[in-house]
């Protein structure tokens, strides 16, 4: 088994892990219990693992924190609307 075959499957899993979550909130319109500390580290750090990825031009890095980054900034964005659309 390669690296990059190795890397593929971990970029695969920490970047679709969110999707169950993303799911959750939209059925329930309930974010609350996930933390915007947590959520703001995270939309920082994988923009860094992506800067870092096009730095490198590598493919896997790129996209997986591309779509990750998307992927948090929903759940992010979805906590807001809820949270402030019920006031």
């Amino acid at each position: 088994m390669t690296w990059s075959i190795i890397g593929t499957i971990a970029a695969l899993c920490t970047t679709v892990g969110f999707i169950p979550q993303i799911i959750r909130g939209i059925k329930t319109k309930e974010l609350n219990d996930v933390s915007p500390i947590m959520l703001s580290l995270l939309l920082f750090g994988c923009s860094m693992w992506l800067v870092y990825g096009l730095h490198l031009r590598d493919i896997i890095i790129v996209l997986a924190n591309g779509f990750t980054l998307s992927f948090v900034s929903t759940i992010f964005s979805l906590r807001f609307l809820y949270k402030y659309k019920g006031k």
